[in-house]
């Protein structure tokens, strides 16, 4: 009896603890999936973009962020999420960012039915600007492809997982 006691109550802080939440610009922290890198192959600075996905109700928040030289770059303009269907879904820049350290963070929302579509669907990538002052020293500026891939080496060999189930996860947080 001990010992299933005591196996309830690990399995039940093991799922506490590993749920995660995203604070936004100061609010309560909303229930999210963990934080992905998605591999940008032509960002030099880190070669990663920080990719996370927030329930609000029904709605939903993109948390992306990337590291830079200059805490003054922002990530803005649209940001383009590419779907595994070929779907595409556009989000609109609503200049909520920031920065923490060198890192600079941006906010965009998605509707009801982006939400439902992001739960039966992966992300393959997503596309984003890095605007600021550029000097030669600098982290680059411009456009950015940010691929869902945990690795930047594959084969065919290889059959180990190459990319984030971010479907399942999105879907997880409304359990």
């Amino acid at each position: 009896m001990n010992k299933k006691l005591l196996f309830l109550f690990l399995l039940v802080t093991f799922t506490v603890s590993s749920q995660e939440l995203m604070s936004f610009k100061g609010h309560k922290g909303y229930k999210a999936t963990s934080q992905w890198n998605f591999i940008c192959k032509n960002y030099a600075l880190t070669g990663f973009a920080t990719v996370q996905v927030a329930k609000i109700d029904s709605n939903g928040i993109l948390k992306l962020a990337v590291e830079t030289t200059n805490s003054k770059f922002s990530i803005s303009g649209t940001v383009y999420v590419y779907l595994t269907d070929n779907t595409i879904i556009t989000c609109t820049d609503k200049g909520n960012s920031e920065s923490n350290g060198n890192t600079i963070i941006s906010y965009f929302y998605f509707s009801t039915s982006e939400m439902a579509k992001l739960k039966t669907t992966d992300i393959e990538s997503i596309r984003f600007n890095i605007k600021g002052d550029y000097n030669s020293f600098g982290s680059p500026l411009g456009n950015f492809t940010a691929s869902n891939k945990i690795s930047y080496f594959e084969s065919t060999s290889n059959k180990t997982k190459i990319n984030n189930n971010t479907a399942k996860e999105i879907t997880s947080l409304y359990q």
